[in-house]
């Protein structure tokens, strides 16, 4: 098969939970085991880091890569969803996975894909291990897809387990309180293996502490030691934001230039700095200048893309993948910081979301640009108007993003901000 063909292959033949939502949902770890089994558990023959949590997990990830590349490390990062490009989720050393590797995968394993029948992320889980192998990297970082117990991701043994954050998001699968939620993703804690927490959630705390003791893992609540600091003042379209961070309150590191810019950075990078102080114990010890640089690297480093992202400075034009409430929340209050006369908010969402609670979030003297991203879970944009409207938000709906986008800018005046976002397949349209 030629690449496209090998793409359509993965695309159609396979469900993909990204582009169809609930019917592509597979609890269950056995195909990927199966996957991985045929392909000679390649997942074994390297070290790993596995990240979970609702939001932060794909920018923690990120800058960790980096961090582990500036070491000098082989570095494999594996992440989802892609925003352009399928190979964006599998990179070593920041280089996407070969169009030649894809169809080498595929082709390599026909014949067990179409006894095991695995979903499209059991699928390219099991591709990223091989890839990794084959690539012989030292160690990789690994983004779970959803939820944590039951992810396909869950059949490593990393030196480190991380957990960025606890909120609500995929509770058809994750469950309907926090405390399901929380069960889910402590589901990559293992016997033995340190662990991270990145927020101290006081309603979950719990949950996490009771796992570690029963799993014998060392814990840490990575904001009860560190504390990051914007001292670059309120972020008005500049592309740095200037971080102090404190470790037990006394100075650690100083002036580091993010070049991901949303205050809400600050608590990933203290969850950054929690893996860290904990990799030490397994004899990687990134020091304060590998960390600083890993962090104002990651966009070289990785090519990390769609977070808090400026596309246009005239009108001032950001897009940012959050989708969630408290993703929403954390993007809303970036917003706010920003002097302009009108908000245009190019907006739009998939079809299996709660939207009440989302749109009851949303600043109502913005003029809205509805739109469906080219997608099949993604709500229809005359849909979501009427949802909208029920909350007070007006705009209109628009047949493409690339339309909403084109007469939000036009409408926008030079002292106006354009905000794209609802869905990371809305932001994937647009850069």
């Amino acid at each position: 098969m030629t690449y496209k063909q090998t793409l359509d292959f993965m695309f159609s033949q396979l469900p993909m939970f990204h582009r169809i939502g609930a019917a592509a949902y597979k609890a269950d770890l056995t195909n990927t085991i199966a996957l991985c089994m045929a392909a000679g558990n390649p997942q074994d023959h390297f070290k790993t880091i596995h990240i979970a949590g609702t939001n932060g997990k794909g920018s923690v990830s990120n800058m960790l890569a980096s961090v582990l590349q500036e070491m000098g490390l082989r570095t494999g990062l594996y992440t989802s969803p892609h925003l352009k490009d399928f190979r964006e989720r599998i990179r070593v050393n920041g280089r996407m996975i070969s169009q030649k590797n894809v169809i080498g995968f595929i082709r390599e394993y026909k014949q067990e894909i179409d006894l095991i029948r695995p979903s499209f992320f059991e699928m390219t889980v099991a591709m990223a291990f091989d890839h990794f192998k084959k690539e012989g990297i030292d160690i990789a970082v690994i983004e779970t897809g959803l939820g944590g117990r039951l992810d396909s991701t869950n059949i490593i043994s990393p030196l480190v387990s991380v957990i960025t954050n606890i909120s609500y998001d995929h509770m058809q699968f994750l469950g309907d309180t926090l405390d399901k939620i929380a069960w889910e993703k402590a589901g990559i804690i293992k016997p033995g293996i340190p662990v991270v927490i990145g927020e101290s959630q006081e309603k979950i705390r719990e949950i996490f502490v009771q796992k570690c003791l029963d799993s014998g893992s060392e814990m840490l609540f990575a904001d009860e030691l560190f504390q990051a600091i914007s001292v670059s003042g309120a972020w008005t379209g500049g592309n740095k934001l200037l971080i102090d961070v404190l470790r037990k309150g006394k100075p650690f590191i100083r002036q580091i230039a993010s070049p991901l810019p949303g205050n809400y950075q600050l608590k990933n990078i203290v969850t950054l700095m929690g893996t860290c102080e904990l990799l030490h114990k397994s004899g990687i010890m990134p020091g304060k200048e590998i960390i600083q640089r890993g962090i104002e690297k990651v966009l070289i480093n990785t090519g990390f893309a769609g977070r808090w992202q400026v596309l246009n400075e005239s009108p001032l034009t950001i897009c940012d993948t959050g989708h969630n409430e408290a993703g929403l929340k954390e993007v809303l209050d970036q917003i706010k910081q920003i002097p302009f006369k009108v908000l245009h908010f190019v907006f739009g969402v998939v079809n299996d979301k709660q939207i009440g609670h989302i749109l009851d979030m949303l600043p109502r003297h913005a003029v809205y640009y509805f739109c469906k991203a080219d997608i099949p879970r993604a709500l229809d944009a005359a849909e979501l108007k009427i949802e909208a409207g029920k909350k007070g938000l007006s705009g209109s709906a628009y047949t493409s993003v690339k339309a909403a986008l084109e007469t939000a800018q036009k409408n926008a005046g030079k002292d106006d901000l354009v905000f794209i976002g609802g869905s990371t397949f809305v932001v994937a349209e647009v850069i």
